[in-house]
């Protein structure tokens, strides 16, 4: 193997190493990058809605005070844009179950909701329910806690899930950046070598041929020179002991 070919074959292995681990990198922060960015908007968007639903239901529980105290028109239009609200909350968290355990919470909270919504669908103002505390914080208000506590578990659990993706973006950024560290170990004891196999293929070469052509000068006669590489440098080493050989004849 000659001695270009020698030295361009360990830059070519080096640079080899470097660009298999920048893919490596790239290809680990990407898989990263897109797998945590579509959990955290998944879990977003349901925390988002679970919100939605909470607001929907605190303004419904507003609602039917007013309908107790006998406010008819303003209780009924605040209860209408809740039970709205709610709806589009609750739209958009049971299209976006993504987490184990999800669809029990979204099964629970449409079942519930829809035992409080008979409730205050019913009559008040004007009936016997008008002014009754007592149905109120027996029935309707219990029923409000049953909806809004499966909402808050919803909107836990995701938070949960959350704190968990957190976690494991953690883990994965130490595996995403171990390709830079295998690259950083690898360059290190390539060039370990190389600088090995440089000492020995070329350096060493070098200075058997110095001290050949300092041997000659001094003695004028001819010395061998102990070269093994077979290489240019073997060339040039033959060549000097022709040349010592030819000028001391």
């Amino acid at each position: 193997m000659g001695l270009r070919t020698k030295i361009l074959s360990g830059f070519a292995t080096l640079t080899l190493m470097l660009f298999i681990a920048g893919v490596w990198s790239i290809y680990e922060l990407r898989s990263v990058g897109s797998s945590v960015q579509k959990m955290l908007d998944d879990n977003y968007k349901s925390i988002s809605a679970a919100k939605m639903m909470t607001e929907a239901l605190e303004r419904q529980d507003s609602a039917v005070l007013l309908l107790l105290l006998g406010k008819w028109e303003e209780g009924r239009s605040i209860i209408q844009s809740g039970d709205e609200l709610f709806l589009k909350g609750f739209d958009i968290a049971r299209n976006n179950v993504t987490i184990q355990g999800e669809q029990g919470y979204i099964d629970a909270i449409e079942a519930k909701y829809k035992v409080y919504k008979d409730l205050w669908s019913r009559p008040i103002v004007g009936t016997k329910r008008e002014a009754d505390l007592n149905w109120y914080f027996e029935e309707t208000h219990h029923a409000f806690l049953n909806v809004k506590a499966d909402v808050t578990e919803l909107m836990e659990l995701n938070d949960r899930n959350m704190y968990q993706t957190a976690l494991d973006l953690k883990g994965k950024s130490h595996r995403a950046s171990m390709p830079g560290l295998v690259a950083i170990l690898a360059a290190l004891v390539f060039t370990l070598v190389f600088n090995y196999f440089v000492n020995l293929y070329l350096v060493n070469p070098i200075i058997e041929i110095t001290k050949g052509v300092r041997a000659f000068v001094e003695t004028r006669k001819p010395v061998a020179i102990g070269v093994e590489t077979k290489d240019e440098l073997a060339d040039l080493a033959s060549s000097i002991q022709d040349m010592m050989a030819r000028l001391t004849r």
